[in-house]
């Protein structure tokens, strides 16, 4: 019986996860025991076919597996890669080879230590996001210990290595042949304890203070928009990195303005005279110019006219989007007796032709109910 996993499903080694899934079934289904009399053989073939798949349907256990073998799976093995006190030093530190600074051991401290990142949401206008701004928050975070200058010693001493993980960052925990590893609870992950501990701060070298920041906002930023501003979040353990602040853009709503991207949405509505004969409005832009948009004789309710750039900035970029005016025509509710008067002298004018698609549609509706 072949032992190598790879064989014993009859797959090639590079075979896709689709390929030694349906293999396993071809060949769990051939060799089931219920099928075989409880032959003993097949029984135990059946098992191998399932270790076999266990395995390989696991990125990471195939991986260690690829590399080295079933070695990869026997812990404490003279042979393998765990005995002899050669190389490794538990199913974790395959991974360590494998990949490389992912599992380095030094980055891990420092991304223990290194401070938290930070969330701020921040609402803006929608003229504070066309022209960029600088703004003032407030932030309340972890900050480094003045009393200690950061040491995190209140003598100012030098960490000591922590004697629960021996300046590892971390600890290990045996569960069946895995090791599960975690941060050090004692020092943190820092890897480094001290001494004689500072009184304001526990030995962390950090305190929650508040402070003030000004951010500078570019042009054209719109909602969900994401800001980094590095080194402004939380302190790191004992003078280890800062983390990063995120600022989060919300936007406030326009009393006249709706956006999409870089373009500038406004509803202008309008007399029917206006619609009907043409004319002209004036609507306040973006950036405080007035903008005269021309309405043609004969606009229609809903028509959009467009301007181009005179709308939003491009955010890390040049120019401007458009400005799209939707028109609305607005029937009058309120007539004096000469207004109602020249209405009804005008509608005795009426031909239809005015108004083609309305003599249209009464058209299509009179030879629906047969003239």
């Amino acid at each position: 019986m072949a032992t190598d996993y790879y064989e014993l499903l009859g797959v090639p080694r590079n075979a896709d996860d689709k390929a030694i899934k349906a293999a396993f079934r071809k060949a769990a289904m051939d060799c089931h025991p219920d099928r075989h009399g409880g032959c003993t053989d097949k029984e135990a073939h059946f098992k191998a076919l399932n270790e076999a798949y266990d395995c390989l349907k696991d990125p990471q256990k195939r991986a260690a597996y690829d590399r080295f073998g079933h070695a990869a799976f026997q812990n404490g093995g003279a042979g393998g890669p765990f005995g002899g006190g050669q190389g490794f030093d538990g199913f974790s530190d395959i991974f360590s080879s494998i990949f490389g600074e992912f599992m380095d051991p030094h980055a891990q401290r420092a991304s223990a230590a290194r401070g938290s990142d930070l969330r701020y949401d921040l609402e803006l206008t929608l003229e504070e996001a066309f022209g960029g701004t600088e703004k003032t928050i407030a932030i309340q975070a972890l900050a480094g210990c003045e009393a200690c200058n950061a040491s995190g010693s209140k003598g100012h001493t030098s960490p000591a290595r922590c004697g629960t993980c021996g300046g590892a960052g971390k600890v290990r925990a045996q569960q069946g042949f895995f090791v599960v590893e975690r941060g050090c609870p004692t020092c943190m992950g820092s890897g480094e304890t001290v001494a004689d501990p500072c009184g304001a701060c526990d030995g962390e070298g950090r305190t929650l203070k508040s402070r003030k920041l000004n951010v500078n906002i570019p042009a054209g930023v719109d909602e969900g928009t994401r800001i980094r501003v590095a080194g402004e979040g939380e302190a790191g353990v004992r003078g280890a990195a800062s983390g990063d602040l995120y600022l989060f853009v919300h936007m406030k709503r326009h009393a006249i303005f709706s956006r999409e991207g870089t373009t500038l949405i406004a509803e202008a509505p309008i007399s029917f005279t206006t619609a009907a004969l043409g004319g002209s409005i004036a609507i306040p832009g973006i950036d405080g110019e007035k903008i005269e948009i021309k309405i043609p004789a004969g606009v229609q309710s809903g028509e959009t006219l467009r301007q181009r750039g005179a709308g939003m900035s491009v955010i890390n970029g040049r120019g401007r989007g458009d400005l799209m005016t939707r028109i609305l025509v607005e029937t009058p509710t309120r007539l004096s007796k000469e207004q109602k008067a020249i209405l009804e002298q005008f509608r005795t004018t009426e031909t239809g032709d005015e108004c083609p698609a309305s003599k249209g549609f009464f058209s299509r509706i009179r030879e629906a109910l047969g003239g």
